[in-house]
């Protein structure tokens, strides 16, 4: 997957340096009002060369976790968010016979630095990692929404199944919560083809849900809706409202997916991990969150137990291998990194401070 580098429009650079910056970021983060972080432990750090791991790496996590401790910020913390170390790239990836126990052993070294962090995703979007691994394999240039892809490489899925089982076996043993977190789709029925939207949904969502039954939550990733034809996946109507990245505007995805989500893998709690728009009218933010909000109000008020909501993002960064998608409350100088809150990230602190619309 490290050819993939060649056919993305940017390269990431530095990002949005959040490793050196990262005390500024949960400052703002409490400034806003707002009331947990969700950031990810990179295993290439960690393990960059097999079987040899890094303290000073472990420190530097263990001290982010502490830093939203001391500001009063719940740490959720993902342990894998797509990418993998080269070495491991390089052995096989998912697909080698050692992936799950390289797995296994690296949640084993992150283990002593998770005190205190009371919600750790094992993989986030496995579906999409097993979605994105056969495109990769027919060498195709797919975009578009995730859930118009082809199948999932069913080995991968079946690989990332079994390490997300062995990581919840270490985490559990260690008395830590966990889950992994869905790229959920919102497969519709777009008219007498409900046979074809439930065959595409299974491979795509449903078998990932079904692998959350039992965790101690499960992670709800929303943004928009694919409807289904008697032929698969339809195109975004030309006349749909669109964002930056030409998937639909849709707000209901959040509450339809927590609802979808909850039907499925029933008495797990859910998280909401991810959610939000790539935009760059901060406006048009508000509108959509203001509506996923009152989505997702509408589906506690049923009585489905959700824990929290985790906006994506909090910075605009680097997506899918661009920067023009602006998902963040806070903008980033690509220059001089130089965080710029946006009004959104004001009008949401304010409602999870108030924890009400």
């Amino acid at each position: 997957m490290w050819e993939l580098e060649s056919r993305l429009p940017e390269r990431s650079g530095d990002a949005c340096d959040s490793y050196h910056r990262w005390p500024e970021d949960l400052d703002i983060v409490r400034e806003l009002g707002l009331g947990a972080y969700r950031f990810g432990v990179e295993w290439a750090r960690v393990e960059p060369v097999e079987g040899q791991v890094s303290r000073a790496q472990l420190a530097h996590y263990r001290r982010m976790i502490e830093g939203c401790l001391e500001r009063g910020l719940t740490p959720v913390v993902t342990l894998h968010h797509f990418t993998s170390p080269l070495w491991f790239q390089r052995a096989g990836g998912w697909l080698s016979e050692q992936a799950v126990a390289r797995f296994r052993r690296y949640v084993r070294a992150v283990l002593p630095i998770l005190d205190g962090v009371p919600w750790v995703c094992t993989v986030n979007e496995p579906n999409m990692l097993a979605m994105m691994a056969n495109v990769l394999k027919q060498g195709r240039r797919e975009g578009g929404v995730a859930g118009a892809l082809p199948p999932p490489d069913q080995q991968v899925a079946d690989a990332l199944a079994a390490a997300h089982r062995a990581a919840r076996e270490e985490l559990g043993a260690a008395g830590l919560r966990s889950g992994w977190t869905i790229a959920n789709q919102n497969f519709e029925d777009a008219g007498g083809a409900a046979d074809e939207r439930d065959t595409w949904a299974w491979s795509r969502e449903d078998q990932f849900l079904e692998v959350a039954k039992g965790d101690d939550f499960v992670g709800v990733q929303a943004y928009t809706r694919v409807r289904i034809g008697p032929d698969g996946a339809l195109p975004v109507p030309e006349d749909a409202r669109r964002t930056l990245t030409g998937w639909e505007f849709y707000p209901d995805a959040l509450g339809n997916a927590v609802r979808y989500t909850a039907e499925r893998v029933p008495g797990v709690p859910i998280l909401v991990t991810e959610n939000g728009i790539a935009t760059s009218d901060d406006d048009e933010r508000v509108e959509y969150t203001r509506a996923a909000l009152a989505g997702l109000h509408g589906a506690l008020a049923e009585g489905i137990d959700v824990r929290g909501y985790l906006h994506w993002s909090l910075l605009g960064n680097y997506e899918w291998g661009s920067y023009e998608a602006t998902f963040g409350l806070v903008g980033v100088d690509r220059e001089t990194f130089t965080r710029t809150i946006k009004p959104s990230a004001r009008w949401l602190g304010t409602v999870a401070h108030a924890n009400t619309l």
